[in-house]
């Protein structure tokens, strides 16, 4: 999947060199970041198997097509950002159902949508320009969209 997303960027005229890529320790505790003028970051002190590491450089990769693909994305609009979130939520494989279970979230009906929903809220109410009020209304106001766009994929991996 990484390999498939420094593909995609490539085609999309944004390749990224190795440099893109840094490994930290981060004070939150997340497992990674994206920053479009510092590239992804991985939180070495948060992630354990190199699985993970991959679900997360996917998952980064995926706000980097993102920023490619849309020159005009403002990342302290909270429905811009919460786009993304879905979309990489939905496409890096953070709701496989291996991984929800390995969290104690399971369900049956429409779970996979639950868990990118949760997901997508959490990273966007991170962002200090948006509440978390704010963060749901505005994926609530993309979430038909943005759910549905695969790109670069031809569906849901």
């Amino acid at each position: 999947m990484v390999k498939f997303m420094r593909q995609a960027l490539d085609t999309a005229g944004c390749p990224v060199g190795d440099k893109f890529f840094k490994a930290t320790t981060c004070e939150k505790v997340v497992g990674g970041g994206f920053q479009s003028d510092l590239g992804v970051v991985i939180c070495c002190n948060h992630v354990l198997f190199q699985k993970e590491v991959d679900m997360i450089l996917t998952h980064e990769l995926i706000h980097a097509y993102d920023h490619c693909r849309a020159k005009n994305l403002d990342w302290s609009n909270c429905e811009h950002h919460a786009c993304s979130e879905i979309r990489a939520a939905n496409l890096s494989g953070d709701c496989h159902f291996k991984q929800e279970f390995n969290r104690g979230n399971f369900g049956f009906q429409k779970h996979h949508q639950v868990c990118v929903k949760r997901r997508a809220l959490l990273s966007v109410a991170m962002n200090p320009n948006c509440s978390k009020s704010d963060a749901e209304s505005a994926i609530d106001a993309v979430w038909s969209t943005c759910y549905k766009d695969t790109q670069p994929f031809d569906r849901v991996p």
